[in-house]
């Protein structure tokens, strides 16, 4: 009969996954801000330069963010006009159109991890 030897390395397994996971979220979270400036209103383009990607790596969470006095109106606001492609919404709609590709971009960084 013969044995093999099998040696574990279950933490370095759940540090590997973890900073894939964390990778995925922020290469994701830049992929919605990349795709919602492109949806931004603009006008001298302060509000599409205003927006960030942040990930809470201890918590696994990414935030994708417009810092402008009126970003949240330009956002809700549905009456406003915008030029051609720029539309309210600029940001829940992509978060919302992207969910999928964002999933495959995190699962693609934790099978990177995991190699």
């Amino acid at each position: 009969m013969t044995r093999a030897r099998l040696t574990w390395n279950g933490d370095a397994v759940i540090r590997g996954t973890r900073a894939g996971a964390a990778r995925g979220l922020r290469l994701g979270a830049e992929h919605v801000l990349q795709v919602s400036r492109g949806r931004a209103p603009v006008e001298e383009g302060t509000l599409e330069r205003s927006g960030t990607a942040t990930v809470d790596e201890a918590d696994l969470r990414a935030a994708v963010a417009y810092d402008t006095p009126y970003a949240v109106r330009q956002h809700e606001q549905m009456d406003y006009r915008h030029d051609a492609g720029r539309t309210a919404k600029y940001l829940e709609n992509p978060m919302n159109e992207e969910a999928d590709t964002v999933g495959e971009i995190i699962a693609a960084e934790m099978r990177r991890a995991l190699r």
